[in-house]
């Protein structure tokens, strides 16, 4: 009963439209970024590792490198507080989770590309 109740309170805070992306792929997440009184939108682009959770709770986590620095961050896919997830490259991966991406440096963490 109480499970149901959740799925229904849930139902309302999830997002009717979510791109569809798998782990490997390269996305932008689009971020609403508040700065005193102006809204602005921060695009953080790089290679999905993992994906975790399900319902309101889903998170996924993007890779990228920054001035040789790996920098990871979570973003939960229903947040209001994403704008939108654009996929700009399909990779094939054979895993679940890419955390072996982060022993890797340079050309070495390239990924295959899906042909479509």
């Amino acid at each position: 009963m109480s499970q149901e109740l959740m799925k229904k309170v849930e139902q309302t805070y999830l997002k009717s439209e979510v791109d569809f992306f798998e782990i490997g792929d390269t996305v932008e997440v689009h971020t609403k970024i508040l700065e005193g009184q102006k809204e602005r939108i921060q695009k953080f682009i790089g290679t999905v590792i993992a994906k975790s959770g399900s319902g309101t709770r889903e998170m996924f986590t993007v890779r990228r490198i920054v001035a040789g620095e790996g920098v990871e961050k979570k973003f939960p896919v229903h947040s209001p507080q994403i704008a939108k997830i654009e996929v700009t490259r399909r990779s094939v991966v054979r895993r679940a989770k890419l955390y072996y991406l982060r022993d890797r440096v340079g050309k070495a963490t390239r990924l295959r590309e899906r042909r479509v």
